[in-house]
């Protein structure tokens, strides 16, 4: 029940012939509905012109059967928003369009740029002007301005050149589909195949629920180009490392999405089963936080011993901006989205097992609403190690001086929260149960060492430079035969 949200969700389809694509982008977003709840919107390529829904709230208020049957065209992206980088207003709401002289290009965005301001300030010194906060603009003008002076394939490349952090992009040009993802990985993509088509995702339950094939994660550095039923596949950019957001394991993904090759259900598990061993305790049942530390605590159990037993209840209904003032209010509104199951908690000694602890404030609520209820011993475990910095690539989260194992060793955060112990999962025993290796890992929320340059921060590894990425990148290129793209490394045709 961590408070933490992502940025967005992304989808694109790309179809052979005249279809639907508004109705497929429709349902994918429904499936990512969990990555953002701010806004939606869909944009559509019906061979002539692009048409474009989107409005603040989520993909069912957004739109309607009239809406998509409206929205013609056999090619399109769409997106779901929680606002990171420009605030929560429609002007933010994606997919954003840019037009220039060549045309106009619709972009939907996962992550987040870390020198965005120094790009839309040259952007502005140009003449360019904004009407969002968001960076996804800035990327949407940058593309433009590089289509104005090279063909599709370089200005691609010349874009990537000058972005420093998070992005999955998809990109509609003319009636192509683009997909980027960054070098380093850090938000997911995947593609799939479904009827008639081809479909690229934040998460692959976008593709189970169109009752589509996953065929494979998108790369880091990979750009992919959909066009009349076929897509080629360039690798841009091999860095010698990624750097996959821990955070979509630890909580933001659902638990049937595969992502770069992990179920996340069953790291999940492995996580519980980690805690376990790090964090033994005696109790009478193992409690999750719902819904987030549900499968963490069937691991804990499964590998403790101890029985699994729900005693809080979620009510799922509850609208998202609930807002009293007071104290006393604010637990009510506490119990308004959690209550306890009495009989299971009373006189027992309870495993409280959750995803993460940023502020520590939702964490004492739960407790004291549990020792209310007649618990005998609260034993908080949580499933990511603490986290001690703030995320600059894409989730909104507190600042350094809000997050509470920043400033307090884990007896104080033991404290604050009022539990009778604390134990957090450690970096090893997380990594270990991911199944990738440290080094892909973003970690810089957990340690402070990001894998992009961020002033005033420490570094371990980074992306290029923009002086440093023409020779050593062109130099390899060239070495394949090209001054520009390499040959592309696959083709695939749309299977009938």
């Amino acid at each position: 029940m961590t408070l933490l949200h992502e940025e967005c969700g992304v989808v694109g389809v790309s179809f052979k012939e005249e279809s639907q694509a508004a109705l497929t982008l429709y349902y994918a977003l429904y499936a990512l509905q969990h990555r953002g709840q701010e806004s939606a919107g869909i944009t559509v390529h019906d061979g002539m012109q692009l048409w474009t829904l989107k409005d603040m709230g989520m993909v069912p208020d957004v739109f309607n059967r009239r809406d998509i049957q409206r929205l013609k065209g056999h090619t399109g992206i769409g997106h779901v928003r929680y606002s990171t980088t420009g605030g929560s207003k429609i002007e933010n709401c994606q997919p954003l369009h840019v037009s220039s002289k060549s045309g106009t290009i619709a972009i939907a965005h996962n992550g987040n740029l870390v020198n965005s301001k120094e790009l839309r300030c040259e952007l502005e010194r140009e003449g360019r002007i904004f009407l969002s906060e968001s960076d996804t603009e800035v990327i949407a003008h940058l593309l433009v301005k590089e289509l104005m002076h090279y063909d599709l394939e370089d200005a691609i490349q010349e874009l990537i050149r000058r972005l420093i952090g998070s992005y999955s992009l998809v990109v509609l040009v003319d009636d192509k589909l683009i997909v980027i993802r960054d070098p380093l990985g850090i938000k997911p993509m995947c593609l799939g195949r479904i009827e008639n088509g081809f479909v690229v995702a934040s998460e692959s339950v976008a593709i189970d629920i169109l009752n589509g094939e996953l065929i494979r994660d998108i790369a880091p550095g990979e750009v992919l180009i959909f066009s009349n039923g076929t897509y080629e596949s360039r690798q841009l950019v091999k860095s010698k490392n990624y750097a996959h957001c821990v955070f979509e394991y630890i909580y933001f993904a659902r638990p049937d999405s595969i992502i770069d090759g992990e179920l996340v259900y069953n790291v999940r598990m492995r996580i519980g089963q980690t805690l376990s061993e790090e964090h033994p305790v005696k109790a009478d049942i193992v409690s999750p936080v719902p819904d987030s530390g549900i499968t963490y605590a069937i691991g804990f159990s499964k590998k403790s011993g101890i029985d699994y037993m729900e005693g809080l209840m979620k009510n799922r209904y509850i609208g998202r901006t609930f807002i009293m003032p007071g104290q006393d209010m604010r637990e009510t509104a506490v119990r308004l989205k959690l209550n306890t199951i009495k009989p299971n908690i009373e006189g027992k000694s309870i495993v409280l097992v959750d995803d993460s602890i940023v502020r520590g404030t939702t964490s004492r609520r739960i407790i004291d609403l549990m020792r209310k209820s007649g618990t005998k011993e609260v034993h908080m475990r949580v499933a990511s190690p603490p986290i001690i910095s703030p995320c600059y690539l894409g989730i909104d989260m507190a600042t350094r001086e809000e997050l509470v194992a920043a400033h307090k060793a884990v007896k104080g955060v033991e404290a604050v929260i009022n539990a009778d112990s604390l134990g957090y999962l450690s970096i090893e025993g997380l990594v270990r149960s991911i199944g990738i290796p440290y080094d892909d890992l973003c970690v810089g929320c957990l340690t402070g060492v990001y894998p992009v340059e961020i002033p005033g921060e420490r570094c371990a590894k980074r992306q290029l430079k923009l002086s440093e990425f023409d020779e050593p990148v062109k130099k390899e290129l060239r070495s394949l035969g090209s001054s520009k793209f390499n040959e592309p490394i696959k083709i695939e045709n749309l299977k009938r």
